[in-house]
């Protein structure tokens, strides 16, 4: 199974909604939340190529991009093919 790490902040509907999608699709993931550490947050930036909304989700380190984006992959069904991988 794939390692899945996404940033977060405590009240962000897309953070619930993307966290939701992947519970159900039986993922563990580590969550990191960027609500009061400025470090974290630049560190998520950095890794997201400048993103600097939450949430943003790696997959096996890659960047997938953000709520939206992991809709996306799943509805294209690419998501469980991404999630099946392991980590390199």
């Amino acid at each position: 199974m794939a390692q899945v790490e996404i940033y977060t902040t405590q009240t962000c509907p897309y953070c619930i909604r993307a966290k939701r999608l992947l519970t159900t699709k039986g993922v563990a993931f580590q969550e990191y939340d960027v609500s009061s550490d400025p470090d974290l947050r630049a560190a998520m930036t950095a890794r997201a190529h400048g993103g600097r909304t939450v949430p943003q989700i790696f997959i096996n380190g890659e960047h997938v991009g953000g709520c939206d984006d992991l809709h996306s992959l799943d509805g294209a069904g690419e998501l469980d093919v991404l999630l099946a991988k392991e980590p390199a």
